[in-house]
């Protein structure tokens, strides 16, 4: 039997077929885009979703010469959905989903925080109050938007609300509650009455059923089966946010063991048992294990997000090249960028172009320049913007160890970045840790097809998971790099803080 995984991004969604041994038969892939109608905003329309999901799934198929009868069951993990989408009795949405990378909840969490006792919150749900978090979009949409507030049967995560469409059910998983924030009780593993009274959230209008990542949710509906060549009544299981699913992909399931999921964004996290929660990172259950285990990560709000900006902004010679080509324009900005050497020659930037998320927690947090000089190049720019990201993930690291969590000196990292040899080597440099790629990086959707497997009882256990993957050569720090780096990411960190306050006056 073979196994389906779906994963919704924030700018593509991705569907494998492994066999039961997590061998990779197939894949396809849909790109879209996300709408961004003022500054700090970022919503969805779940039709786009909807619609990646289901061409993936019939184009995999197809591309597997497998009977649908083969395929034994399909698992969906998807990005975080932020406030989930709006929909009404009947299930239509009636406003897009203000996703992650929305901000625009500013006065909202500025409210909690004037209002509320931050350590009531954080001893409920584990988590902060940021414009990050879901609960603070919903109360954002319940003031802004109050006819779409009325007219809002239940909040519904992206690929909760595609499971719906393919199954009937709708429901939710433990992981995409918990990233909920603020109204998800961690320890009792579901929804606050206490603190959904204080913050005015009506608690029917949040998933009724929430179950295992590895949970069936339902099975393939007639209409979908057609559509997609795949058999009737085929299992879907719950799955997953998309950073969890990743991490149980890159075959973490133990205390120590971190993984980066560097892709438009980056997540890096781990595993733990609940005591290492810190309202500088965000924390919800584990997508295996739920009732015991914790994933606690940091997220940077960009990181390949940084270097498509920059290929679509300045790289106008590089994509005339790629056309002409088939060489990736970001392969010739690296080959660009080789000879430069470690810290860009005196240029630092912060990374924060749509704010920042943990561990800083600053919606108002701008993207910065610092050094350039009449001798810098293009080339510059572009290497210390792949510094920046990793400038980011060793601030997030470091808040986990403050915390007590003992790091495994070795870093697994999957995602799309991670296919550049050059960008994870300067995540170790930076970072001081070494970097494993995994031999074939299908990230999320190989945790998927995990879940898949699991919800089928094809595979017994999560400990199986490690016998699905294999590493490359591990990236090794290099040494007097990461001296260099040092005094570097010393200025990185000073560098917000003398220029917070200046960035917030810019934001109004």
């Amino acid at each position: 039997m073979y196994l389906m995984g779906t994963d919704i991004g924030t700018q593509g969604t991705k569907t494998i077929i492994v066999d039961e041994k997590g061998h990779l038969v197939s894949q396809s892939f849909r790109e879209y885009n996300v709408i961004t109608q003022k500054v700090s905003w970022a919503e969805q329309w779940p039709d786009v979703w909807l619609k990646a999901v289901v061409e993936t799934l019939k184009e995999s198929l197809e591309k597997s010469n497998l009977s649908a009868r083969d395929i034994a069951g399909l698992s969906v993990s998807g990005l975080y959905g932020g406030s989930g989408i709006p929909v009404d009795n009947k299930i239509n949405p009636i406003y897009p989903c203000l996703i992650w990378m929305d901000r625009r909840a500013k006065k909202e969490t500025q409210w909690v925080k004037d209002n509320i006792n931050m350590n009531e919150i954080f001893s409920i749900t584990g988590n902060y109050v940021d414009s990050y978090y879901g609960f603070t979009k919903i109360m954002w949409i319940r003031k802004n938007e109050p006819d779409i507030w009325k007219k809002t049967y239940e909040f519904v995560t992206p690929k909760d609300y595609v499971i719906y469409k393919l199954t009937g059910t709708l429901a939710t998983d433990y992981s995409s509650a918990g990233n909920i924030g603020g109204v998800f009780d961690i320890r009792k593993r579901t929804w606050s009455k206490e603190m959904c009274k204080i913050l005015g959230i009506d608690i029917d209008k949040l998933p009724k059923m929430i179950f295992k990542s590895s949970e069936i949710v339902g099975t393939l509906k007639k209409e979908y089966a057609n559509i997609t060549g795949l058999m009737e009544g085929m299992p879907i299981i719950s799955g997953g946010i998309d950073a969890a699913v990743a991490q149980l992909a890159a075959g973490a399931l133990d205390e120590g063991e971190h993984v980066a999921m560097a892709g438009t964004s980056m997540c890096w996290g781990t595993v733990h048992d609940g005591k290492y929660l810190t309202p500088k990172l965000v924390s919800f259950p584990y997508v295996v294990d739920e009732e015991k285990k914790i994933y606690t990560f940091g997220g940077s709000a960009t990181s390949g997000a940084l270097a498509r900006w920059f290929r679509d902004q300045f790289g106008g010679y590089e994509r005339e090249v790629e056309e002409k080509t088939g060489i990736s324009a970001y392969t010739l900005l690296e080959f660009e960028a080789k000879g430069i050497p470690p810290g860009s020659e005196g240029i630092i930037i912060l990374p924060y172009f749509m704010g920042e998320r943990s561990p800083i927690w600053d919606p108002d947090a701008r993207g910065t320049v610092l050094g350039l000089s009449l001798y810098h190049k293009k080339s510059h720019i572009y290497k210390a913007l792949l510094e920046a990201a990793a400038y980011s993930l060793r601030h997030n690291m470091e808040t986990a160890v403050e915390v007590g969590v003992k790091l495994k000196p070795t870093c697994r990292i999957v995602g799309g970045v991670a296919r550049s040899e050059f960008w994870v080597k300067i995540f170790a440099d930076v970072t001081g840790f070494n970097m494993k790629r995994l031999s074939e990086d299908v990230e999320a959707p190989l945790g998927d097809a995990f879940l898949a497997g699991l919800g089928t009882k094809i595979i017994d256990g999560p400990e199986k998971i490690k016998e699905w993957i294999k590493f490359k050569s591990e990236t090794k720090v290099n040494k007097e790099n990461h001296k260099i780096y040092n005094n570097y990411y010393k200025i990185f960190l000073e560098l917000y803080e003398k220029n917070k306050d200046l960035m917030s006056k810019i934001s109004k």
